[in-house]
């Protein structure tokens, strides 16, 4: 029995169903060898390239290119600068070449000459009063103020503090002025210091060092008086006494940790040197800038400088008197005390003579 034959719209739709492979398949076995040779010579592109799926050709296939011509390409980044006739060639010195970093040391064959730079006007705060052009700036030589140009006498000088008005401590009046000390008839002991601060100082101090009297915690507190260190530091006998008002439980007879200086009256300032004045000429460049009392103004006793001691006295209106003499030493005041003694002593057989 003959094959069954297919309709032509069946083999249609087959032929729009198949793949692109299975048409070419179809067509090379449907048309003969010659015709399917010259067929594939014709679909061969003429520039034997494979198209692509990027950027199109800047040029048609069907047109040709534009030769290349003599004249340079242009580019697309910066453009070249103009060609002019080469530049005459610069001459350069014969000396060494200058660079930029750390200049060389003078080898020593010559003496390089340095250009003159001028200075440059700042950019800052203009000058309250410019000097003329051509002419410079001259400094005066610094003098030494008189305050500073104190004697060496071997002494030391200090502040003191007490209270010239009634106050109870402890049921008892602590209340010691420069009056007080004026009516003792013998030295008196400075006690009731509880600062260490203030007892290395006391420990510091001298026999033959003058102090200034400084009235404290009153209506106007001040310089007010000059008083001398007659014996020097010794044990203070209060912190024992469990009835005074500076009496420390912790300071034992012994090992004691507080000392006291005793002191002798000389002399009342004629105008008091009061708390204000001295801070007045405390201030940042002025004499009394480094005072001690100042400072640590919580502190009793303070140290004085020399010159601070005749800035003082001259903000008092006086002048030093005894202070600024030398001091003596030891064995010059023990023969005196032999001298005086032998003077006595003769003067007393003199007179046991005569009544004889």
């Amino acid at each position: 029995m003959p094959p069954k034959r297919k309709s032509e719209r069946a083999a249609s739709a087959n032929e729009s169903v198949a793949t692109p492979s299975k048409r070419l398949r179809n067509t090379i076995n449907a048309t003969p060898a010659s015709a399917l040779s010259a067929s594939v010579v014709d679909a061969t592109p003429q520039t034997g390239g494979k198209r692509g799926r990027g950027r199109p050709r800047k040029y048609p296939a069907t047109s040709t290119p534009k030769l290349a011509s003599d004249a340079p390409k242009r580019g697309r980044g910066r453009p070249r600068k103009i060609v002019s006739e080469p530049a005459p060639a610069v001459v350069t010195p014969s000396g060494p070449k200058r660079g930029r970093g750390r200049p060389r040391k003078d080898s020593g064959d010559a003496t390089p000459v340095t250009p003159k730079i001028k200075k440059k006007d700042g950019r800052g705060r203009p000058r309250k009063n410019p000097l003329p052009n051509g002419e410079t700036k001259t400094t005066e030589p610094k003098v030494t103020p008189v305050v500073d140009i104190i004697p060496e006498t071997g002494r030391s000088f200090w502040l003191m503090k007490a209270e010239p008005e009634s106050r109870l401590e402890k049921g008892k009046d602590v209340k010691f002025s420069i009056d007080d000390l004026a009516a003792a008839e013998a030295p008196e002991a400075w006690d009731g210091v509880r600062n260490h601060v203030a007892k290395n100082l006391m420990r510091d101090m001298k026999k033959g060092d003058f102090a200034f009297f400084y009235h404290s915690n009153c209506k106007v507190p001040g310089v007010v008086g000059v008083m001398e260190i007659v014996q020097e530091h010794s044990t203070d006998e209060s912190a024992f006494d469990s009835e005074h008002p500076y009496y420390d439980p912790k300071s034992k007879r012994d090992d004691p940790k507080w000392v006291v200086v005793h002191v002798e009256y000389r002399r009342k300032l004629e105008k008091q040197v009061t708390l204000q004045d001295l801070k007045s000429h405390g201030q940042t460049g002025k004499p009394l800038e480094n005072l001690q009392m100042i400072k640590q103004s919580r502190l009793s006793v303070s140290s004085v400088t020399p010159a601070q001691w005749k800035y003082i006295l001259e903000l008092a209106g006086e002048e030093p008197q005894e202070e600024f003499t030398k001091k003596e030493s030891s064995e010059e005041s023990s023969e005196k005390e032999e001298s005086s003694e032998k003077e006595e002593s003769s003067e007393k057989e003199e007179s046991s003579e005569k009544e004889e």
